[in-house]
């Protein structure tokens, strides 16, 4: 832009209106007193010469100024797509004290599935069940919700009751098939039914696949489990396999040695599961190291305290574990018998004293405790400050966590209770030509006709919206009318 000779442009309005602005929006991050020298020439009888460097420097402080605030409020972390989040608490309060009575508060408290992207280097955890294996409206069983910043998620356990809070994500079901058991009581994968006809009727176009633990005998191992779920589910997989399409019902086990030590189970694009024994009722159980980015996660699964875990899970950035009350409140909330209740909590689980120890011992970035009624977390959270004053989280379902090299949030997300399926980039595949129908011909020939032939109305809409002329599956069948009107 050319300027005439004395006739100084008017800016210096826009400027100083915006430089407010500015140091409003960063809440006080651009000290005042800079601004007074620069106000006074820009409102002053400034040259040109000097109005000049006047907005060199201003537009230089402006550039200082985001580039610091960006620092301060935490965008230095590289997250994609996300609302600033603050790394001073002290300052959220203050940002959050000047909100007006029209304006947009920020999202420090909540997160809304489908609206974030991940950062490449970062990892969002989401609890799914963090409950008992009598799983309440308020709370499933155990499961956990890995999503990481190159797109791939992996789900940890699927204990009963958990596929509502992973529906209630609108996630693709293209994504959701990889499932790590820890253990197999149903209280850690009771919910693969759900998953596994739910994502198939939802439109997932592949098997799902299932990593697990041996047992001391084939019997008791993961294997021999999904091989006799299929069994139990054998009417429900070949009516679908006719109706639908056979792919999505299939699932592939890859079963590992229980005993074997940080044995790599899973690598694939960046990310590495570990698996080591866990001590819970019998052999068996395993607990998982994550390792992404650099960064360590660790999921206990069920266990008591034991010389693999405080050995492998040393210095992780993020652990969960579990963490049960104080066995007398087993007696009064669940009706437990004394004799249970402290050997429950005690002998084959880990409680919040010794679940604090543990975490002492590791010292990791940042624990995570679950396996408890809600309404127990301040007796759990009080056995754990007995040993433990780390950072600490005590999970309900939908707590979530984004977790970087440099900064955890914790956050609850935000569901709709009426979430349906959303659509994937992978089409699922059509019907298997050649299988057999599954009726007799005596039953088939049960189907009343009128009442088939009075949807012929919106069945032809509908073939004529979709362009489904050559697929008209009633012109097979002996009672169809076509409407000739």
């Amino acid at each position: 832009m050319k300027f005439e000779s004395g006739s100084p442009p008017d800016t210096s309005t826009d400027l100083l209106f915006a430089l407010c602005c500015l140091r409003s929006h960063f809440a006080g991050c651009i000290p005042l007193v800079t601004l007074l020298p620069l106000a006074r020439t820009i409102r002053g009888g400034a040259t040109v010469s000097q109005h000049r460097k006047s907005t060199t420097a201003l537009t230089g402080l402006i550039v200082a100024a985001v580039m610091a605030s960006t620092y301060l409020m935490g965008r230095a972390d590289e997250r994609v797509g996300r609302p600033f989040s603050l790394a001073n608490p002290a300052h959220a309060a203050d940002q959050a004290a000047g909100v007006g009575s029209n304006s947009i508060v920020p999202d420090r408290y909540v997160y809304y599935p489908g609206t974030e992207v991940l950062a490449e280097k970062e990892v969002r955890v989401i609890a799914c069940g963090t409950g008992m294996p009598d799983q309440r409206l308020a709370q499933a069983s155990a499961c956990f919700l890995f999503e990481f910043g190159n797109g791939e998620k992996l789900i940890f356990d699927l204990g009963t009751g958990s596929m509502r809070n992973i529906a209630s994500l609108m996630i693709p079901y293209e994504y959701l098939d990889k499932i790590f058991i820890s253990h197999l009581h149903t209280d850690h994968w009771g919910e693969l039914g759900a998953l596994w006809a739910g994502g198939w009727t939802s439109g997932r176009p592949g098997p799902l696949q299932i990593w697990g633990p041996s047992g001391e005998t084939p019997e008791m191992g993961t294997a021999y489990a999904v091989k006799h779920f299929q069994k139990a589910n054998n009417w429900d997989f070949q009516t679908r396999a006719v109706k639908i399409t056979p792919i999505p019902g299939q699932i592939e086990v890859h079963e590992f040695d229980y005993r074997k030590e940080n044995e790599v189970v899973y690598e694939r694009n960046g990310i590495v599961v570990r698996s080591w024994p866990a001590i819970h009722t019998g052999d068996g159980p395993v607990s998982f190291g994550i390792e992404y980015a650099g960064m360590k996660l660790v999921f206990a699964g069920d266990t008591t305290p034991n010389m693999w875990f405080v050995k492998y899970a040393k210095g992780a950035d993020f652990v969960i574990h579990e963490a049960f009350a104080n066995p007398a409140k087993y007696v009064e909330i669940m009706n437990q018998p004394p004799q249970l209740s402290w050997r429950m909590c005690c002998e084959f689980h880990t409680s919040g004293p010794s679940m604090g120890k543990v975490m002492s011992f590791i010292e990791p970035r940042h624990a995570v405790a679950y396996h408890h009624q809600q309404e127990l977390s301040p007796s759990v959270k009080e056995g754990i400050r007995q040993t433990y004053d780390g950072p600490l989280s005590l999970a309900t379902d939908l707590m979530v966590w984004n977790i970087t090299k440099d900064e955890i949030t914790e956050r609850m997300a935000v569901v709709t209770r009426f979430a349906n399926a959303v659509e994937g980039p992978t089409p699922q595949p059509p019907p298997e030509k050649g299988r057999p129908p599954l009726f007799t011909k005596a039953i088939e020939a049960g189907e009343w006709g009128p009442g088939f032939n009075a949807q012929n109305a919106m069945l032809d809409e509908f073939e004529k919206q979709f362009g489904l002329e050559n697929e008209d599956w009633r012109n097979q069948k002996p009672w169809y009318e076509p409407d000739t009107k």
